[in-house]
């Protein structure tokens, strides 16, 4: 990878981890780690264009169904993908097909940009983690198979520990904090062979664990407010993504202020 080197359009496909979600900005609408990094790319290059047609709650069969085809005709310098975990998470899963959508997409993606980057997504420390870590073990030893066959990078979220440190998590224990997604930006930037601004694995400042009574509230907001919700759609077969459009459909020059409002689901 050139050090340095100039890109000049960005493309990112995935779910809500891409979408940006729990980055809140003040109007409402969310930010992320790939508009932060469309914004660096966009300052070091006039002309910038940026696209993100990632939607909250997609599976890998939906990324490749509605993302992938009008990614591959953007033809950018960069294209991020990340998918898959979703289905990790869901009580049934078939990993054969998981694994096999992953390729299709890699494949269809691959000769249609300049670089594409894949991750292996970071995991928040706790019980639900080690119950489905076994299939997200088996993705990303696919991701890393994947890369090295077809020329791709990888930056490997998963094997940074203080990417699981639980401050860096919003209250639904599902989607990275503002700080956390700022640190996935850095990664990506410094995957891509741009100069480092900090070390993003650096782990935060030890704090005071909050008191008993505290960390039981806290589980008693999540069950009610994200974990209840979630197994509903879970049960009916809904997805918080039902209906929603990307928010960056088109490759455009960048412009920070393009985000449509987006709730909370």
């Amino acid at each position: 990878m050139e050090i340095n080197a100039t890109y000049n359009s960005f493309v990112a496909l995935g779910d809500s981890f891409t979408e940006g979600m729990s980055d809140l900005r003040p109007d409402g609408s969310y930010g992320g780690w790939a508009d932060a990094l469309a914004g660096r790319l966009a300052a070091r290059s006039p002309g910038f264009r940026y696209a993100n047609l990632a939607v909250r709650g997609k599976l890998i069969g939906q990324i490749v169904e509605e993302q992938v085809g009008p990614a591959a005709t953007m033809e950018a310098d960069v294209v991020t993908l990340v998918g898959g975990l979703n289905d990790t998470l869901r009580p049934k899963v078939d990993m054969v097909r998981v694994r096999d959508l992953l390729t299709e997409a890699v494949e269809r993606l691959t000769p249609a940009c300049g670089q594409l980057v894949l991750m292996r997504s970071p995991g928040r420390n706790g019980p639900v983690m080690e119950r489905f870590r076994p299939r997200m073990e088996e993705l990303f030893a696919h991701i890393d198979a994947l890369a090295a066959r077809h020329g791709a990078l990888v930056v490997d979220l998963y094997g940074a520990p203080s990417l699981g440190d639980p401050r860096l998590w919003d209250v639904d224990r599902l989607h990275l904090t503002a700080e956390g997604h700022r640190r996935v930006a850095e990664a990506v930037w410094q995957t891509l062979g741009l100069e480092p601004e900090e070390d993003w694995r650096t782990p935060m400042a030890p704090t005071a664990r909050p008191r008993w009574a505290s960390r039981r509230l806290a589980d008693a907001r999540f069950a009610k407010e994200h974990l209840g919700p979630w197994i509903g759609r879970r049960l009916t077969g809904r997805s918080s993504g039902d209906g929603r459009a990307p928010k960056r459909p088109e490759l455009l020059p960048y412009a920070p202020s393009v985000s449509v409002r987006s709730e909370r689901p």
